[in-house]
């Protein structure tokens, strides 16, 4: 397979998961999830989702136990919706960059504070 296929493949594949997860699963434990990334091995064989949850701990929870309970819906409509001979295996991923991203932007907002704390104490000493 050459490269550009599997990419057009894995582009196809995220849409189409995101639009099920929006569209046909009825179940409102989904609705918290967002599809972020998918990558396909060369040979097509196993596709790796990356997903985002929101919310609480406990909704997070549920959400990936609903998310686990129709990956067999999603791969069969996989195979159906793109038309490919045999649907790869779905690995879903937990995609917690978003979580990173927040701790670093909070940790930069509180040495930015820091920094002004100091210069107003070195500009107004007591």
């Amino acid at each position: 397979m050459t490269r550009l296929r599997v990419e057009k493949v894995q582009e196809a594949i995220q849409r189409e998961i995101s639009n099920m997860l929006l569209l046909d699963i009825k179940d409102p434990r989904i609705k918290s999830v967002t599809v972020t990334g998918v990558a396909l091995t060369d040979d097509m064989s196993q596709a790796k989702v990356y997903v985002s949850l929101y919310g609480t701990p406990e909704e997070q929870k549920e959400a990936w136990q609903a998310l686990t309970k129709a990956k067999g819906f999603l791969r069969t409509e996989i195979a159906k919706r793109i038309r490919l001979r045999f649907a790869p295996d779905l690995v879903l991923e937990q995609d917690t960059s978003w979580e990173y991203g927040a701790h670093i932007e909070k940790l930069l907002r509180q040495i930015k504070e820091d920094e002004g704390k100091k210069n107003e104490q070195e500009v107004h000493p007591d």
